[in-house]
């Protein structure tokens, strides 16, 4: 099976060539792709998810109710929107760790993760991740969950979309919402990669 990352290079040629195309042709302009960016890089994305977790990490009592209803706790950070009308956040532990898979398209919470990355809706991710996910997050993204940890896989869908709550890291006591944000990875709240060690 060829890899399902591809590389940032491939895909920033991809992109500019299809944003070329369509420029070209008179269907989109500059202004909006400068919109598009802009709406992708302050009010969605993974930059947000962050924020909800840092909150998490640093506030008990936010923690829990994230836990009970994400989609309105969420809220409360004036974080929602469109495909994230029915989120769950899943909590990882010492004994467990999530990870998250849409099996028929690419159902996605976009208002705390932006746009899903490629690889997310490819078939090779979609079927294998449900089948082999130790396999996979070891081999394709190069994450190792160790053995005594169960690996559970969850299944977006438009009715419910799911993101992984990772375990603080140690060594961030004292730190700030703005420091501990700064260490979650877009990965780590799919479930196929770690957060960034506190350094």
């Amino acid at each position: 099976m060829s890899s399902i990352i591809r590389t940032p290079e491939e895909i920033t040629a991809r992109v500019k060539a299809l944003e070329s195309m369509l420029i070209d042709k008179g269907l989109i302009t500059t202004q909006m792709v400068d919109r598009m960016v802009e709406i992708y890089e302050n009010e969605v994305g993974p930059q947000l998810g962050a924020k909800v977790i840092a909150k998490a990490w640093s506030d008990p009592d936010f923690k829990a109710r994230l836990l009970e209803d994400t989609t309105e706790a969420c809220k409360e950070l004036g974080i929602s929107g469109l495909q994230g009308e029915d989120m769950v956040a899943l909590e990882d532990t010492d004994d467990v760790h999530h990870a998250v898979v849409c099996t028929l398209c690419s159902c996605y919470p976009w208002p705390v993760l932006g746009l899903p990355p490629n690889w997310y809706k490819e078939p090779q991710y979609r079927s294998r991740m449900v089948r082999e996910p130790r396999k996979v997050l070891a081999e394709e993204f190069g994450y190792v969950v160790p053995e005594s940890t169960e690996i559970r896989v969850w299944d977006s869908s438009s009715e419910m979309r799911y993101w992984v709550l990772p375990q603080r890291p140690t060594g961030t006591e004292g730190w700030s919402e703005e420091q501990l944000a700064e260490l979650v990875t877009r990965d780590s709240m799919i479930g196929v990669g770690a957060v960034k060690a506190a350094s």
